[in-house]
């Protein structure tokens, strides 16, 4: 009788988990939908989904919680990469929510859109009826992401209980919501930004361009590097320079740092990455320094 051994890779195995979990949610749920801002996690996400219903196509749309202060080549991207997929993609527009008064825009010199995305997107799910959303968060972020389950439970009113996520033992989902509620699912929970990477690298992915080093015009502020934008209310105390940086993560331009670099290929930006010992959010997002505490709290709120 012939044995055969298969020997799974690291990304084998991620990328098994994660093309069951989008294949099992699809099953169970009536309308999902993955969030995609053309970031690397979504990116890889979208591979993912492209992969668990092949030949088929994608069966559920895709939605990008705009802010309004975007990076134009993440725009650009974003757009080119819907339609070489043929997803349908839903824009759920902050601008928006604030000319309905459903939120109000912040003032100031830190002024900022990213948490005003919360209301715009709960508004999105209930208006579209979406029962479950993908998301591309991992566990290495920070440690309020660690107390997520793979399908997480938001109530009625999108508001996450961490003591009242549901057990998930050896790979089982609750799926069972009631009608108003719905479920974070997170396909990347045990992916690390290094692995994201490697994948990228595997599969040839495109990224934006940011991702790599490049000249920008940037200033300094609390110590993190915004570039310089209308929309960044740089003071006339912070004075804007050239600078080579690059991206470790994209979202609201506002609030969203680059860090200084030279690497240019993937290979470099996995061994400066490999080197780090800082959180991609704590280095890159100026509102995500807070505590395990005050991000905990964001999320109940219904933060991504």
């Amino acid at each position: 009788m012939q044995r055969c051994d298969y020997l799974l890779s690291q990304l084998d195995v991620l990328e098994a988990e994660s093309i069951h979990i989008f294949r099992e949610v699809a099953a169970e749920f009536e309308r999902p939908v993955l969030l995609f801002s053309g970031g690397k996690d979504s990116i890889v996400m979208l591979r993912l989904a492209q992969k668990a219903f092949w030949p088929a196509p994608i069966p559920f749309p895709v939605m990008h919680v705009d802010t309004g202060h975007n990076f134009p080549e993440v725009i650009d991207f974003r757009d080119r990469r819907v339609a070489e997929t043929g997803v349908r993609l839903v824009v759920a527009s902050v601008q928006e929510s604030i000319d309905a008064g459903r939120v109000v825009e912040e003032k100031g010199r830190r002024a900022s859109r990213n948490r005003l995305q919360t209301v715009t997107l709960l508004d999105a799910i209930e208006s579209h009826e979406f029962d479950a959303a993908f998301g591309g968060a991992r566990r290495d972020e920070e440690k309020a992401r660690a107390k997520e389950r793979v399908v997480s439970f938001r109530d009625e009113f999108g508001q996450w209980d961490p003591k009242n996520q549901r057990p998930e033992l050896w790979n089982l989902f609750n799926t069972r919501i009631a009608r108003g509620e719905h479920v974070r699912v997170f396909p990347l929970s045990n992916w690390t930004e290094l692995d994201i990477w490697d994948y990228v690298r595997r599969e040839e992915l495109e990224l934006p361009s940011i991702y790599f080093a490049h000249a920008r015009s940037v200033f300094e502020r609390d110590g993190m590097l915004l570039a310089d934008l209308p929309y960044a209310n740089r003071g006339e105390d912070e004075p804007a320079f050239e600078a080579t940086v690059r991206y470790r993560t994209v979202g609201d331009a506002s609030c969203t740092g680059a860090v200084k670099s030279t690497a240019a290929t993937l290979e470099q930006v996995m061994e400066e990455i490999a080197a780090t010992r800082v959180t991609e959010r704590g280095q890159t997002r100026a509102d995500d320094r807070a505590s395990e505490a005050a991000m905990e709290d964001r999320k109940k709120e219904g933060y991504f």
